[in-house]
């Protein structure tokens, strides 16, 4: 038995089955633009897997980029302003 094994049955951990991750992988696939998009229905675990890894990423820089252009749309408008009012109460 592997040390890995060993330790998560002693620590109480549950054993994900080769069911639930054959459900989770399928999952994945109908979620992830790159994969659902495919012509083929069946991609392989390790494709899935890279593709959500890549869309995470996408998701990330998209939220960085939104993120630095809301803040210079705050910088450049009157903090007092209705503006910066209505921006404030939509982040809130």
């Amino acid at each position: 038995m592997s040390s890995r094994r060993s330790r998560s049955r002693q620590s109480g951990a549950t054993r994900i089955s080769d069911d639930q991750i054959v459900d989770l992988v399928s999952n994945l696939q109908r979620l992830i633009p790159e994969i659902r998009n495919m012509r083929s229905n069946q991609a392989s675990a390790q494709k899935v897997l890279q593709e959500t890894c890549n869309y995470i990423r996408t998701l990330h820089r998209e939220v960085y980029d939104l993120s630095d252009r809301l803040s210079e749309l705050l910088d450049s408008i009157d903090s007092d302003s209705a503006q910066a009012a209505v921006i404030r109460s939509l982040l809130m």
